[in-house]
């Protein structure tokens, strides 16, 4: 996972952007706003540096509204989504997507001279869900493909799982959250996620490492 989160901070940048009027193709909203957000990072030395407020700020402005995070915490539940109440679902959607944040926020200090390349891309008129394939570039390192798994809804495309180097995000936590829930159902790991969430908001955002 560590890996996974030194490279999600250009990954998730790739996602934002502003609402517009039509729905932008998933290829296209990728490739026009990454240069935009990856431009502010880099000018911001208070972003590298860690600021909270800053950082936060940028993540609810330009990440947030282009993930869909109610199927990607379905998903990370996996079989055991089916069983859990509506009040459950909901504490499941908002405990995960605090921690993301939490987790994607502490990776924006990691950011130095990366680029992105968005791969040759076709998809079909009717189509609905769809993989848009990325590389990140940085100085003195190969290539790291990143994939975006995307369903289109009615305020445009949103992801719902992103692959680095052929490991999915929502997979990475479906082992975990399955081994918390067997021991201690779907209320243990809404307090689980709650705890951790807790903790890491009463601890400073720190710099993250970037090996």
């Amino acid at each position: 996972m560590k890996k996974l989160v030194n490279v999600v901070v250009v990954a998730l940048l790739c996602m934002a952007g502003v609402v517009q009027a039509e729905i932008v193709a998933p290829d296209e909203l990728i490739k026009t706003t990454a240069q935009d957000v990856l431009t502010i990072v880099k000018q911001d030395k208070d972003i590298q540096a860690g600021n909270e407020k800053k950082i936060l700020a940028l993540v609810d402005a330009k990440v947030l509204p282009h993930f869909d995070f109610a199927r990607m915490t379905q998903l990370a539940v996996g079989k055991y989504w089916r069983s859990a109440t509506n009040e459950q679902k909901q504490a499941l959607v908002t405990e995960f997507r605090n921690m993301l944040v939490r987790t994607y926020t502490k990776a924006f200090t990691v950011y130095r001279d990366q680029t992105i390349d968005v791969k040759p891309f076709k998809m079909a008129a009717d189509a609905t869900e769809v993989t848009v394939k990325t590389a990140i570039n940085k100085p003195g390192a190969p290539p790291v493909p990143v994939d975006y798994e995307m369903k289109k809804t009615a305020n445009g495309w949103k992801a719902f799982d992103v692959t680095i180097e052929g490991v999915s995000m929502v997979t990475s936590y479906r082992g975990t959250f399955a081994t918390q829930i067997d021991q201690n159902g779907i209320d243990g790991l809404i307090k689980m996620l709650s705890d951790k969430n807790a903790n890491a908001a009463n601890a400073p955002l720190q710099k993250a490492e970037t090996k």
